[in-house]
């Protein structure tokens, strides 16, 4: 080979040697960088020159014109990534739930401060201390003003849980907002990354690692599906559902229900719509219904991998409504098995407010049923009589007929044993919207099963009006409960002393029994039946248990992830010591290929002043 040509191996090998050197120190800067991924060198030898052509020999004659640098490889593990995005978004699922059940245990109290324990506790010594000395003005006072404070701390309760359920919302607008800024960063680094590689000479492996990134974030928040393409696009499902493909990026809608005000991710592409004037589309609760990007219409499973997402763990704690009683009267209605789309059962904080709130509705109501009783209150069976066909008739102080079924009279004229000043039987626990006692004239006479005439037709007698379901502000839930302001300000009205002047010591201790009665039970999933003190109890413990295994699974989640995020760095992590070594070696490269060019370049001057080439 011509001594000149020799200069180009020399020049070949301090070009590689340098951009191995700067990829190396690539690296070592990058260290410490979030998704960073080691860069290797790959060289390989450049195109040989042709000196002539022997068919006889075995090769041709050629010269090596040196050593290229051929490609930085992006080293990564494609399974790995893929075990470790999953198994990222089920870690988030119960780092959330923990995180959800450990606020709520904090909203009961029973890790810190005030538990609500001592709330039921007190009231149930008070029903005790009544039960000894019925008759007595300290132990009637005591007993309201400790149904009162009762009722004070469950609300607290109640409207702290309500309150988180807020928070969490509020999460769920960041999440959806976050995910679809994350979707318009990849497609545009799509972009980015295919106009650095079109040429097939540079890999855009920075933007790479930036991109992967991302998807690393994206799968800690849902369940992902990606791949990518020929062109080195990446697409994006989510929920098995595109997300981000080709040129577009399906965004996730967000719809705010306008009675509760709770989010709800939903597909628009998915969803039906109308428009307004100015051409805004305009959604409603059942045109989106088709449209979730979450279905909880499944069980929540590792097995069928519908544990995956900090965005659905979000959304199933936080429920889609404030939960109260009703949602554990029906087993269809808890479980969502009714059609209606509930799953108050497998969300944490409606659960706990309907099973909360149902405690507290047994208490006002049975203590309520007891007083009405002692004032002469009795059902009427109206169920299959003639006329109406569905009850017995009154009519109402607006002359309107009213047509009930089982209903809970009493006469108007009765002695005024356990009445009010207005003659109506005295509820401790009333609604907001006043007593469920309304005053009525029987348009017939009024029986109950046996035939016994309870209330004479045209005579006056008060009729509990039952709860409306169509009508919160008649419910005895949680908030609208409260201690009649009458019995509050007289608790003496209550006076336990029938009308010949005794004591009414069975009502004092029908009281009593109340709170010793196991006829209660959590939800209709469970068979162990409850005291009212117990059930809190239960209740606590229920909690306590979720959120065990809710932190075991999380616990465990964590060593799962340190184990694959430990396998990941042994692949793409950058080692010091690897690159200092690499650097050294890269270094002595370069200066081979210097004192090369160095031998060339004395062997030319020797020839061209010495020998007078």
């Amino acid at each position: 080979m011509p001594l000149m040509g020799s200069l180009y191996v020399g020049s070949s090998g301090l070009q590689t040697s340098q951009n191995a050197l700067n990829t190396t120190a690539h690296n070592l800067t990058n260290t410490e960088t979030t998704g960073y991924v080691r860069q290797q060198v790959q060289q390989s030898t450049r195109s040989y020159l042709q000196l002539s052509v022997d068919v006889r020999s075995v090769n041709n004659k050629q010269v090596g014109l040196g050593v290229t640098y051929s490609r930085v490889k992006h080293i990564r593990d494609y399974f790995l990534d893929k075990i470790y995005r999953r198994e990222s978004g089920r870690s988030m699922f119960y780092e959330v739930s923990t995180e959800v059940m450990e606020e709520v245990e904090g909203q009961l109290g029973e890790m810190h401060g005030e538990a609500f324990q001592t709330s039921i506790e007190d009231f149930w010594t008070a029903v005790q201390e009544l039960a000894k000395d019925p008759a007595s003005s300290v132990t009637q006072g005591l007993f309201v003003q400790r149904g009162a404070e009762l009722i004070q701390r469950a609300q607290a309760v109640y409207k702290g849980l309500s309150a988180y359920q807020d928070n969490l919302n509020m999460q769920v607008k960041e999440q959806v907002d976050k995910i679809n800024s994350y979707g318009k960063k990849i497609l545009q680094l799509n972009e980015a990354i295919r106009k650095i590689e079109s040429g097939g000479i540079e890999q855009a492996n920075d933007l790479r690692d930036t991109r992967d990134q991302l998807l690393d974030e994206l799968s800690e928040m849902a369940n992902i599906n990606y791949g990518e393409s020929v062109n080195g696009d990446v697409w994006v499902q989510i929920e098995g559902v595109d997300f981000v493909k080709g040129p577009r990026c399906f965004e996730m809608g967000i719809f705010a229900d306008e009675e509760t005000g709770f989010y709800t991710p939903f597909w628009p592409q998915n969803a039906s719509y109308t428009t307004d004037a100015n051409g805004n589309k305009i959604y409603t609760k059942e045109s989106i219904a088709n449209a979730h990007v979450f279905k909880f219409n499944r069980e929540i499973s590792t097995d069928l991998n519908t544990d995956i997402g900090g965005l659905k763990a979000t959304l199933l704690a936080r429920g889609d409504h404030r939960a109260d009683y009703r949602d554990v009267a029906d087993k269809d209605k808890y479980n969502g098995t009714d059609g209606s789309g509930n799953f108050v059962s497998q969300s944490v904080i409606m659960n706990v407010q309907a099973e909360f709130d149902q405690l507290i509705h047994n208490i006002a109501t049975k203590i309520n049923e007891i007083l009405g009783t002692a004032a002469g209150v009795e059902t009427a069976d109206g169920t299959g009589k003639a006329g109406a066909g569905k009850g017995f008739e009154f009519i109402d102080k607006d002359g309107k007929t009213v047509v009930m079924t089982d209903a809970r009279v009493c006469r108007a004229d009765s002695d005024g044993y356990m009445r009010k000043d207005d003659g109506s039987p005295i509820e401790m626990f009333t609604t907001r919207s006043g007593s469920g006692y309304q005053k009525m004239t029987a348009n017939e006479d009024i029986t109950d099963k046996d035939g016994k005439i309870l209330v004479a037709k045209g005579q006056e007698c008060w009729v509990y009006v039952p709860e409306d379901p169509n009508n919160p502000s008649s419910l005895y839930n949680i908030e609208n409960l409260q201690i009649d302001q009458e019995l509050m300000q007289k608790p003496s009205m209550l006076g336990f002393r029938l009308p010949d002047g005794s004591e009414d010591q069975a009502t004092a201790d029908a009281l009593k029994a109340a709170f010793t009665a196991e006829d209660y039970t959590l939800n209709p999933n469970l068979s162990k039946r409850s005291t009212f003190v117990s059930y809190y109890t239960d209740l606590v413990s229920q909690i306590a248990n979720t959120g065990y295994v809710s932190r075991s699974i999380y616990l465990n989640q964590q060593d799962t992830m340190e184990s694959i995020e430990s396998a990941r760095q042994q692949v793409s992590g950058v080692s010091s010591d690897e690159e200092l070594s690499n650097m050294i070696k890269f270094q002595n490269a370069y200066n081979a290929s210097s004192r090369y060019i160095n031998v060339i370049d004395e062997m030319l001057e020797h020839l061209l002043s010495t020998l007078g080439v």
